[in-house]
């Protein structure tokens, strides 16, 4: 009876068995059917909108337009975000290991989901570490974003990553998502992407240069990148930093003993920002921008669609050399800073400063002017304030960053808007280029002090009187013409130009600018000493129209010059980058190549848009092109540019060289040919300077012209200017792979012009070696 009723048990505890593992396998096959319900709605769109196909195989990302030197280096980007993607090879094994055993450390195991980890995130709900493969973190980063505070959502937007993710490792691999990762992440502070992150947090390093505790911050960062800011939380970040080097250690990348001695490291930032207007070349980098913008519009792409420099991914290849850049910019700071120094203490007992020589009238336009175009104004003016609001904001004491000669470029202060006018009103400012005469690669380019403070760009958008470096365009002419010799002696007597000629008005005799006269002297001597007497003679005879016609085949823009007798001495605006490309033409044997600023575009697959194609044309014969700049070799030789050959420790000692001619000495004993110039005031210092394979030319002067030193020692362009030159050149012949010429300019193999005048005989010679005649009535 027993027996019986324990036979009944079993069978009635064996039936209950059966019936639950049937009803756990029938829960078992409808979840796996909810789960593939899920999927299958959600890549059918059901559960919102999926990527396409086209998506998923080219996920749409804003890649920035990256600028290269010519010897390779980035100067800068143009971006909405700046981010510029780099290949798996490029990507070093310490940060693909790091992130690997941080991350994902199953990675090379699973085809988008890691159903270990997603088992353990659901048992321990989430306590024990996520479930989020790189590949899910991708589909997040490219098509879910930010998770949904709503329950319902963010579980759906769990399972759309979940699908994506499968459909990403089906069209990648597992290394092309790995790039994808990484090129796809805000590291913050204009971060975007490994390669800017790398850059920027680690002083311009490639992420190939990375040490591995650098990648370990990095890596770090995608936990959260606004929590662990290496800019803002070095604690945190450090004990983030380690628990990737203890992930490492544990997934077998690193040792123990490594792991122990990079955690005991410090942590290590040398933070450089990346934007428009920091870092090198950023007045160039603003040139190119819009240069850029109409090659874009200029040139569509095949489906008719404009590139886009913000986000198309284009690289762009310039002529600028990175090391040259930088010696130019080194100039720059080191003369100017000093330089207003200086002019600074000759304003402190001027009443008007930093005006000189104009009435309260005149400064109260100025000012004026200067309020209508500022940012305030016209920022105030579409808000609908009236103009008496508008008026009395430049009067109220306000908080603000002013640019200022330190280490930062900048101070805080407080000053009312109007005075902050005067106080940038009162900085001299420059312009600089450098240029190969032969290939017409702009190798250098300052546009000015600092962007961020200063927009104006001074080598291209600003043209200023050029003085008298604008004598050798009338003294190439009469050679040219005239076949004169640098030896041909003319008196240096006061020249009168009759009214009626030439363009003059009245008479018209011009003074020289030490007010020294008599005796003859040589052409050579004259343009070294830049007298008027001279030049106005050589002007008389060959007349403007032949100079502006010259001017006009060496590249400079010549429709609002006037054809007057008055531009020989310089009265006529002209550029720094019209300057130097019609200077260097003297250099290259008088053929003319246009200034070339982009040797090549290429799209983001490396498929090219632009090549450049070099434009030259002959302008003058090599003879006269040569003995021009013979002409000029006597302005260093024994003229205005002599402290550019010398070490005098007599002139070390003068006042003004203490003060504002800096870098002395300069001590060079090569070859250089030059010119200074100085116009009316001193409003304008010009210093231009040739070796035979470099061009280069620097402007210095004040935003208005009635902003200058009261005399000529300080206010001329071999103080203001040549300085910079000086600088800049005894650094790039430092740099010996630069192969900057140090040699003689290449004489003509024909050459019948008489340019030693020791050996010349004491009578002016013409080609012919006899007396030029009295029919040229110099």
């Amino acid at each position: 009876m027993a027996n019986v009723k324990a036979n009944k048990k079993k069978k009635k505890e064996t039936s209950s068995f059966r019936k639950y593992i049937g009803i756990f396998w029938k829960l078992f096959a409808l979840g796996i059917v909810l789960v593939v319900s899920v999927f299958l709605l959600a890549s059918w769109g059901l559960l919102g909108e999926m990527p396409t196909f086209e998506q998923l195989e080219n996920p749409e990302t804003n890649l920035a337009t990256e600028v290269f030197s010519s010897d390779g280096e980035t100067l800068g980007k143009y971006y909405n975000e700046n981010r510029t993607p780099i290949k798996y090879e490029e990507l070093p094994p310490n940060l693909i290991n790091a992130l690997v055993a941080t991350e994902d450390i199953r990675y090379y195991d699973h085809s988008g989901i890691d159903a270990r980890g997603t088992l353990r995130a659901i048992a321990y709900l989430g306590s024990n570490g996520g479930a989020s493969t790189i590949s899910q973190q991708l589909a997040k980063q490219l098509f879910t974003g930010v998770r949904s505070s709503n329950i319902f959502e963010a579980v759906t937007q769990k399972i759309k990553e979940w699908v994506i993710a499968v459909r990403l490792e089906r069209s990648y691999t597992k290394q092309e998502i790995l790039a994808m990762y990484f090129n796809i992440y805000d590291f913050n502070n204009n971060a975007v992407g490994i390669r800017s992150a790398s850059r920027i947090y680690f002083g311009g390093k490639e992420p190939q240069e990375l040490k591995i505790e650098e990648a370990a911050v990095l890596v770090g960062m995608f936990k959260n990148s606004s929590l662990y800011n290496p800019r803002r939380n070095a604690e945190g970040v450090t004990n983030r930093r380690n628990v990737v080097l203890l992930q490492m250690e544990r997934a077998g990348f690193i040792d123990e003993k490594q792991k122990d001695s990079l955690q005991a490291l410090p942590l290590k930032i040398d933070y450089h920002p990346e934007s428009h207007q920091s870092g090198l070349a950023t007045y160039f980098r603003m040139y190119l921008r819009e240069f850029l913008k109409d090659w874009a519009k200029e040139n569509p792409q095949a489906n008719g669609e404009t590139y886009n420099i913000y986000r198309d991914g284009l690289k762009v290849y310039t002529s600028i050399d990175s090391r040259m850049q930088t010696y130019a910019e080194e100039a720059v700071q080191a003369h100017m800073s000093n330089l207003q120094k200086e002019f600074d203490r000759q304003n402190k007992n001027n009443k008007t400063a930093p005006f000189r020589k104009v009435s309260s009238e005149e400064i109260d336009r100025i000012i004026e002017r200067s309020m209508k175009n500022s940012v305030r104004w016209w920022e105030m003016k579409d808000k609908g304030f009236s103009e008496e609001k508008i008026r009395a904001s430049f009067d109220k004491k306000t908080p603000m960053s002013v640019f200022a000669w330190n280490e930062k470029r900048e101070k805080d202060t407080i000053m009312t808007p109007r005075d902050s006018i005067y106080y940038y009103k009162s900085f001299l400012n420059t312009g600089m280029m450098s240029m190969e005469p032969q290939t017409g690669e702009v190798k250098a380019w300052v546009g000015g002090i600092d962007l961020r403070h200063f927009k104006y760009e001074h080598v291209k958008q600003a043209r200023r009187q050029v003085g008298s470096t604008f004598k050798p365009f009338v003294y190439a002419t009469a050679i040219d013409q005239l076949h004169l010799s640098p030896c041909y002696e003319l008196p240096n007597t006061l020249h009168t130009i009759p009214a009626g000629k030439h363009g003059v008005t009245k008479d018209w005799t011009p003074k020289n600018s030490g007010g020294k006269y008599g005796g003859m002297v040589s052409l050579k001597e004259a343009l070294a000493n830049s007298l008027n007497t001279i030049t106005s003679r050589l002007i008389d005879k060959i007349g403007p129209e032949p100079v502006i016609d010259l001017l006009d085949k060496l590249g400079a823009n010549t429709e609002n010059i006037d054809p007057v007798a008055a531009i020989a001495l310089g009265s006529v605006d002209l550029s720094v980058f019209e300057m130097v490309s019609a200077y260097s033409t003297f250099a290259n044997k008088g053929v003319y190549v246009k200034p070339v600023i982009v040797t090549r575009i290429e799209d983001k697959n490396g498929t090219i848009l632009y090549q450049h194609v070099p434009e030259s044309r002959d302008v003058m014969s090599e003879e006269a092109a040569y003995v021009t700049i013979n002409l000029m070799e006597g302005v260093t030789q024994g003229g205005s540019g002599t402290r550019l050959k010398t070490d005098s420790n007599y002139a070390a000692n003068l006042t003004h060289y203490k003060r504002a001619v800096t870098g002395y000495p300069y001590a060079f004993k090569n070859p250089i040919a030059g010119k200074t110039g100085t116009t009316q005031n001193q409003s304008d210092g010009w210093f231009m300077g040739i070796v035979p394979n470099l061009t280069t030319g620097v402007w210095v002067g004040g935003e208005d012209r009635s902003v200058h030193f009261p005399g000529i020692t300080y206010g001329q362009g071999a103080t203001m200017a040549l300085p910079i030159w000086g600088i800049y050149m005894k650094k790039v012949y430092e740099d010996e792979d630069l192969e900057v010429s140090k040699g003689a300019f290449e004489k003509p193999e024909v050459l019948t012009i008489q340019t030693d005048c020791d050996a010349a005989s004491s009578e002016n010679t013409t080609t012919e070696g006899g007396e030029i005649t009295e029919e040229l009535d110099l």
